[in-house]
């Protein structure tokens, strides 16, 4: 009876396998792979394609969270067997990984094939490289991103990390090449009903998949799924939540890999978000640090170029970027305090979280008692910051409502000439680690995911370095 139940099972897991991918890899995979929310999130959107939608995506996941394995390791493999007169092309950076692609899916090909589909791989052409469906004109042809694929053409094609390393994503030659070989070699293969799938972890703002979701001349689907959710996740993660705890890749994990790997890396590799090596409105070459003695400067072993902190200042000043939601996931919240000597900025304070109204407001009280020097407090007079400031102006003096006066953009080109000439300072990342994260949101402005910082910073430095009113003169 139990062999019965068993047999019945593998009967009913054989038919749904025929119809569903994600079955399929469960089966091809000792129905013992569970397969994770992105990874069930994908095998969904591929579903489209074996039921016979044309797609364009663009697919963008952390290393080692299982991308290749569920895509270019296994669907086409099932593709052909869906679709065994279609051509497949896997294209990759290297012969060594297109090879293992090629062969993991004969092997696949090979061993459910006749079960399920009643298909044998061809005895003609059985390679690694390139194998053939027995009877049929389907065939998968691995190669390169640079090797070509003269002759050769394709009803699914699969891009799969084109870019090597960083070395390679930093040199815009290479990516030009890539990027060629796509417009002239591999896009000229297709035909006119075919689907392609770029699959990347992002190294570069300009790599393949910076530039064809730029230009859009096709109707490019982009499924970004970072490590840690941010903002509108695909998944429906609340921000802050680890992508894969399931196989250890957790908040703990997460935090370990950014101090490995650096705040660029991280937000290019596992968010993939790319932060220009240069920067846009802001240069990274323009960022300079301080340390708060000569004691420090000395012990951290830092050269000329790190300064230190004054004693005193002309004036001091809190911004505060009030963006929030009352809800469960609210967006960030960015308070700082600066300090001007003379035509110099310091920042010398930061208070950076997810927060309600509630929460904000003890935020500000809590800044103003410990830097009670900065008593021009400038908040946005604008949505959340209007009702800040209506709890807080009979609870707290200095309270300075602000109306800014152009876009993000405007205001963030006007201070932007401070930074240029090195009259900007932050505190040395060895003494305020957030420090990295505060610069990479700065040269990535105006594409970054978040921009409360650059808001609280440009507001600072734009009303510090102008006129202040007599009731500014009279707080400080």
């Amino acid at each position: 009876m139990v062999h019965d139940l068993e047999a019945i099972a593998d009967e009913a897991l054989k038919e749904l396998a025929r119809r569903y991918y994600a079955d399929f890899f469960f089966l091809s995979h000792g129905k013992q792979w569970k397969l994770l929310r992105h990874q069930r999130y994908i095998t969904d959107r591929l579903q489209k394609i074996i039921d016979g939608e044309q797609k364009y995506y663009i697919i963008e996941i952390p290393p080692q969270h299982g991308k290749s394995t569920v895509i270019t390791e296994t669907f086409p493999a099932y593709y052909l067997m869906r679709n065994p007169d279609s051509l497949a092309m896997v294209v990759s950076y290297s012969e060594e990984l297109y090879k293992k692609f090629g062969r993991k899916n004969r092997e696949k090909f090979r061993l459910y094939s006749d079960s399920l589909f009643g298909l044998n791989i061809s005895s003609e052409t059985s390679s690694v490289s390139e194998w053939g469906v027995e009877g049929h004109l389907g065939s998968l042809y691995s190669t390169s991103i640079l090797g070509g694929a003269t002759g050769r053409g394709a009803r699914l094609l699969i891009i799969d990390d084109p870019i090597k390393n960083r070395a390679e994503a930093e040199s815009k030659t290479i990516r030009d090449k890539i990027y060629n070989e796509w417009q002239d070699t591999f896009y000229s293969r297709l035909t006119a009903d075919a689907s392609v799938i770029v699959i990347m972890t992002r190294w570069h703002e300009d790599d393949l998949a910076g530039r064809l979701l730029k230009e859009m001349t096709l109707p490019w689907e982009e499924i970004k799924i970072p490590a840690i959710a941010e903002d509108n996740d695909l998944l429906g993660r609340e921000p802050g939540e680890a992508l894969a705890p399931e196989i250890g890749k957790d908040v703990e994990w997460a935090n370990k890999t950014k101090a490995v790997t650096g705040s660029r890396g991280w937000a290019a590799l596992y968010q993939q978000r790319p932060t220009p090596a240069g920067g846009n409105v802001f240069k990274r070459s323009w960022i300079k640090f301080y340390v708060p003695s000569l004691e420090k400067k000395t012990e951290l072993g830092l050269g000329d170029d790190v300064v230190i902190l004054p004693r005193l200042f002309d004036r001091q000043a809190q911004s505060w970027d009030c963006t929030f939601k009352d809800t469960d996931s609210s967006d960030f919240v960015s308070g700082q305090v600066w300090g001007k000597k003379r035509a110099d900025f310091y920042l010398l304070d930061r208070y950076h979280e997810r927060m309600g109204i509630v929460e904000t407001m003890k935020a500000i009280k809590h800044m103003t008692s410990k830097w009670p020097k900065a008593r021009g407090i400038y908040i946005e007079d604008k949505a959340n910051g209007t009702a800040v400031i209506e709890m807080l102006k009979t609870k707290i003096s200095g309270i300075v409502p602000i109306n800014p006066e152009g876009g993000k953009e405007v205001r963030a080109n006007a201070v932007a000439p401070y930074w240029e000439a090195g009259n900007v300072y932050l505190p040395h990342p060895l003494i305020a680690p957030w420090v990295n994260d505060y610069v990479e949101e700065l040269v990535a402005f105006p594409n970054a995911e978040n921009d409360d910082d650059v808001d609280s910073m440009t507001q600072a430095l734009n009303k510090m370095a102008g006129k202040t009113s007599l009731k500014e003169r009279y707080l400080e």
